[in-house]
């Protein structure tokens, strides 16, 4: 059994900036930081996340976006710092969130910091955007990382595929589904057509589309803070789309309590069996307890039920 900690949306706590750094979009974002989002999202919280992932020791973790807030330099120092001590870069697939991208940026002062958790098998740390998608194998399992990221305008949280993006992605899934690997899509909007005009992915319908020739077998998100469940698609049935609570929810939040999933993939004589253990944090911070599952079945080709 193959076992996958999905983690997302960990927004770290954001420092002081100064005045010429908050000209644009940044300024409404700094403002919501530190009136409301701040109380939202507590250091302590992730901090016990964290440390049951680690406790659980997982195969491979993946985390959806969001390290940050606003893009501040200082912000894309200080999550390096932070992934630094969670694990290794081959331990952990980042792919990048709309507060990542929040607004543009020399790419070796922001994303280009966390390079080489970015980057695919046996690619050097990531240069930039193209090169997503982004391919890792482990074990059984083929990790299809994505980028959503996009700079927007103010009050926008959006994301954007791109067309070669998608037509990437479709030739790396057909390509793994022929090598009979269990395909996990990686992306930090919820590809799906069902979500809030200022926060959805402008071409989820593309993607859809996308996933219909190809297929995969799950595909994980972050970006709305909660933990849920949806279903599009596939040649074979539908594929299901998970999303995950943010890793830093403060326990009292509209979020709850902070959550991360624990994603056991098992093959068998009927094709993939995926289980999903949703684990959130416990009342005294210490450690996270077992909090629901989720069972999947894929035929291993695309499909699911």
């Amino acid at each position: 059994m193959f076992t996958l900690a999905h983690l997302s949306d960990p927004h770290l706590p954001m420092p002081m900036a100064r005045p010429l750094e908050l000209i644009g979009k940044r300024v409404t974002g700094y403002l919501n930081w530190r009136r409301h989002r701040v109380h939202l999202h507590m250091p302590e919280a992730l901090a016990g996340v964290v440390a049951d992932i680690k406790m659980q020791n997982p195969d491979h973790i993946a985390l959806t976006g969001d390290l940050v807030n606003i893009s501040l330099p200082a912000e894309f120092r200080r999550a390096a710092d932070w992934l630094a001590a969670f694990d290794r870069p081959d331990r952990i697939t980042v792919v990048p969130g709309n507060h990542d991208v929040y607004v543009p940026m020399d790419w070796h002062a922001s994303l280009g910091l966390w390079g080489a958790y970015l980057a695919g098998d046996g690619a050097p740390p990531a240069e930039g955007f193209e090169v997503f998608p982004t391919v890792r194998r482990r074990g059984p399992v083929a990790l299809v990382g994505l980028s959503t990221g996009v700079p927007k305008p103010p009050l926008l949280a959006t994301g954007t595929l791109g067309e070669a993006q998608i037509v990437q992605t479709e030739q790396r899934l057909t390509e793994l589904g022929r090598e009979g690997l269990c395909r996990v899509v990686l992306i930090h909007h919820p590809p799906l057509v069902t979500e809030p005009r200022f926060k959805r992915l402008t071409d989820a319908p593309a993607f859809q589309a996308m996933i219909r020739r190809a297929g995969c077998e799950l595909i994980l998100h972050g970006h709305n803070h909660r933990s849920e469940v949806a279903r599009i698609g596939g040649p074979d049935g539908p594929v299901p789309v998970i999303g995950v609570t943010s890793a830093s929810a403060a326990p009292g939040s509209k979020y709850g309590r902070a959550r991360y999933h624990l994603v056991h993939v098992e093959r068998d004589a009927k094709g993939w069996h995926l289980g999903i253990d949703i684990r959130a944090l416990c009342a005294d911070g210490a450690g996270c307890e077992l909090d629901g599952r989720l069972v999947f079945r894929s035929a291993g080709s695309g499909g699911a039920s």
